[in-house]
């Protein structure tokens, strides 16, 4: 397996917080996986959040079940986000996170652009190979992650 890829869940995780949920796979190594639920809102704004109170209204999505005091972005946009780590080899993970808030307030930056999570899904080394050898998840073929949104 490899960072890049897109998993859904199966009917063997209905009735769990991940049924009829799509993961975007960010990493993959020795170490572990990690990635984020990208068919899933968070129902607050990024402007809801204190700390960006003065931006315009940014759709915040709900990355999963680890670490939501955090906020975490992929990103087609290397060129206005310095410090991305490359998933694929035209998406970014993280970066400069001022400059993209900037860049979301400019509407220099919009849904088609960058996705805010809050929290993330991770696994320990092998785990997710596990999952997906037991029938919880299958790799998909693709998925839109930026959209017209």
């Amino acid at each position: 397996m490899k960072p890049g890829i897109f998993i859904k869940s199966t009917a063997l995780l209905d009735g769990t917080e991940f049924e009829k949920t799509v993961i975007f796979v960010t990493e993959y190594n020795e170490k572990g996986a990690m990635g984020f639920v990208v068919n899933q809102t968070f129902p607050r704004k990024l402007n809801e959040l204190e700390e960006f109170k003065h931006i315009i209204p940014f759709p915040i999505h709900l990355g999963g079940p680890v670490d939501q005091e955090h906020l975490y972005f992929v990103h087609r946009r290397p060129d206005l986000i310095e410090g991305g780590v490359p998933v694929t080899d035209k998406i970014f993970l993280g970066g400069d996170f001022q400059t993209t808030v900037k860049h979301i307030d400019n509407r220099i930056l919009t849904g088609r652009d960058v996705r805010v999570f809050i929290g993330y899904c991770g696994w320990d080394y092998l785990d997710l190979d596990n999952e997906i050898e037991e029938g919880s998840w299958e790799v998909m073929e693709e998925w839109m992650l930026f959209n017209a949104k």
